[in-house]
């Protein structure tokens, strides 16, 4: 029987179970998105997580129809960190991605430390993934910039390539934002997994 006092509690121990942990996804991965409209960014959130994410930010780029107000900020936050924490149980992981927030392109350019910056835009004709991954040594980290439905504003552009992100092609198809970030998290993922 339980027993709760002003200064102790006593609990029953009912059962311990031990859960296999899935390792963490090697590099760092953070997954990038200016904010998408809808329920959009759960999906991100959550097929991010289970497919090895390290940590999510979340921006207001120019061209997103969703916005953020004032005050809403840390409801949000809250939300989006249930949602990655859930997704963490249930894939068994045994880290919780950290979901951050960001006014705009420039705030994100600026606090940027991975050791590799990717900028997935649709208009990039030369530098495709593949090339761009196959060429490098194994990172440390790595961040992926996704744009917004609308596409990235050419200042955007401008201000992530001048803070040293490679602009890369997932090829020919313009994906959705959500397919883009899935889409990138599982092709890093096994581009850099031991299985």
């Amino acid at each position: 029987m339980d027993q709760i006092d002003r200064d102790w509690v006593v609990i029953k121990v009912i059962k311990i179970s031990a859960m296999p942990a899935v390792p963490p996804s090697m590099p760092l991965l953070t997954i990038c998105q200016a904010l998408p409209k809808g329920d959009k960014v759960d999906l991100v959130l959550q097929k991010g997580t289970e497919l090895g994410a390290h940590d999510f930010i979340l921006f207001g780029g120019r061209r997103s129809v969703a916005r953020v107000r004032e005050g809403q900020q840390d409801g949000k936050l809250e939300r989006w960190n249930r949602i990655t924490t859930e997704a963490s149980r249930q894939s068994r992981r045994r880290t919780i991605p950290q979901v951050l927030w960001f006014k705009s392109a420039r705030e994100v350019a600026e606090a940027s430390r991975q050791s590799l910056r990717l900028l997935l835009w649709e208009d990039e004709t030369v530098r495709s993934l593949k090339k761009v991954i196959n060429q490098k040594t194994t990172p440390d980290s790595v961040i992926v910039v996704i744009g917004p439905e609308g596409g990235f504003d050419p200042e955007e552009i401008q201000i992530f390539t001048g803070h040293g992100f490679i602009p890369v092609t997932l090829g020919q198809n313009i994906l959705r934002t959500e397919t883009a970030a899935i889409a990138i998290t599982a092709i890093l993922n096994h581009h850099w997994s031991e299985f």
